[in-house]
């Protein structure tokens, strides 16, 4: 073989496989946005990622997916969701008032929102049937069950007069939230004392008015913020002996005493198989907002005891499940 050969055979040899490598397409990433706390999550995420693998994507063999929690710092997600932009993720999953940051960085980039409040009137999608733009996802409507949580509370303690909200001022509902509590209350002559908490070390100075106010129940705001303090909420309530009733049932299994919301694992599963049909070519904006229709009402009866409540036997019935 002559030497000129034997180059030419050792060089092709030589870079043939660095040139299938280039050949291989790369992973879709996916860049998931929360206001929330990873810890919160950790158990809702498996459900969006069997969404994801219903649609044949398992994360690490053939998608890649880049979190970014803001742990109720909102001002955090604007850098979150510029990053995403100029790295040019393939899809944007977020949760919460991050759709919101989401959109504003970006009118090209897929975005997958999960979100408590009305995607309509709040501007996210033209309509629920046909969003148009690049924003669908799923509105569990999570600020329109605050009227419907109150008169839970109030049934499990109705000797209540006064009942607490507490609240995020940040949060974009937390006007329409105050606004259809308070009308639940006054017309069950029952006082409403609502509660603001921005940082961590409001929760136990709420707690603390709660009790200067003898509230005799506590409706917790569904916010990323504050369900990001889920333990610390748990904690306050078992010390200072508050009834409480939360938006997730991850709440009550927690601890708390009871909860009436969707399956937020539900929500997060459909959120999956919608990045997973746009990783497959599907267009956002034909893509209708998903609502889920059914919804739970948790009741924990080891803290029901703690706090010496007597369940009424009508309201136990109710129950979607009960935490012994």
């Amino acid at each position: 073989m002559r030497r000129r050969e034997f180059i030419g055979i050792a060089g092709g040899a030589a870079v043939w496989p660095l040139a299938g490598r280039a050949q291989q397409p790369q992973m879709p990433v996916i860049g998931y946005i929360s206001g929330g706390s990873a810890s919160f999550y950790q158990s809702i995420l498996p459900a969006f990622r069997e969404g994801l693998r219903e649609q044949g994507y398992i994360e690490g063999q053939n998608v890649t997916i880049e979190y970014r929690w803001a742990e109720g710092d909102y001002d955090r997600l604007p850098a979150f969701a510029t990053e995403f932009v100029s790295r040019k993720v393939d899809v944007i999953a977020a949760t919460g008032p991050s759709s919101m940051t989401a959109k504003a960085a970006t009118s090209t980039i897929p975005i997958v929102f999960t979100s408590g409040s009305d995607p309509v009137a709040d501007g996210r999608v033209v309509s629920l049937a046909r969003p148009g733009g690049n924003l669908t996802g799923v509105s569990f409507l999570t600020v329109e069950l605050n009227p419907k949580r109150f008169e839970l509370i109030s049934e499990m303690v109705p000797q209540a007069r006064t009942i607490g909200l507490l609240f995020n001022p940040n949060q974009a509902s937390t006007e329409t939230v105050i606004r259809q509590v308070a009308a639940a209350a006054k017309a069950k002559s029952i006082e409403l004392k609502v509660l603001d908490v921005s940082a961590g070390v409001d929760f136990e100075t709420a707690f603390v008015a709660l009790q200067k106010f003898k509230a005799g129940a506590l409706i917790v705001q569904t916010d990323p913020f504050i369900d990001a303090r889920r333990d610390q909420l748990i904690d306050l309530a078992a010390r200072f002996a508050v009834p409480a009733i939360y938006g997730f049932r991850e709440f009550a299994l927690a601890g708390g005493l009871m909860s009436y919301g969707v399956s937020i694992t539900d929500v997060y599963r459909h959120a999956g198989l919608y990045v997973g049909k746009i990783l497959k070519g599907a267009k956002p904006a034909e893509l209708p907002v998903q609502q889920p229709t059914k919804f739970e009402l948790i009741i924990n009866l080891k803290t029901a005891k703690t706090l010496s409540l007597t369940i009424p036997p009508t309201l136990l019935a109710r129950a979607d499940e009960v935490v012994e």
